[in-house]
């Protein structure tokens, strides 16, 4: 499946226009940086920005003011559409090459839709726990 042509899903938003790839993430979630780390998105879909939600910016506002909650998932925007948590954990998936161990694992395990939907929820609960534990917290709404 060529999911550069995917169309938008539920949970994703469309711009209209096919802007600059990023991806927007906790900077102080151990799990969430480390998984924008290891990601090798850049050899796939070229130049891809990492934006820290803790930092703000305009691509951080617009996410908020499109109503997804960046407690509640990562957001990936790719070729004009927001994916937001599992939809973004999912595209994510389907775009990564095999060029690294990580990508080829995260590949097996979130390419199908479902899974990721079903194990997201996990992860989620996971990176609020490690929040807590190391007194961080959550990010403005």
């Amino acid at each position: 499946m060529n999911s550069a042509s995917r169309p938008p899903e539920a949970g994703a938003s469309t711009d209209g226009a096919a802007d600059a790839t990023y991806l927007i993430y906790d900077g102080e979630c151990p799990f969430c940086s480390a998984y924008v780390k290891l990601m090798r998105l850049r050899e796939s879909v070229g130049p891809v920005r990492l934006i820290d939600a803790r930092e703000g910016g305009p691509e951080v506002l617009k996410v908020q003011a499109m109503g997804m909650d960046l407690n509640e998932g990562m957001v990936f925007h790719y070729c004009g559409s927001h994916y937001h948590g599992a939809d973004a954990l999912n595209i994510m998936a389907l775009l990564s090459g095999s060029q690294s161990w990580f990508n080829k694992l995260n590949g097996r395990l979130f390419r199908s839709r479902t899974v990721s939907r079903m194990v997201y929820p996990f992860m989620r609960a996971g990176r609020n726990c490690v929040l807590r534990l190391l007194g961080r917290t959550k990010l403005p709404a």
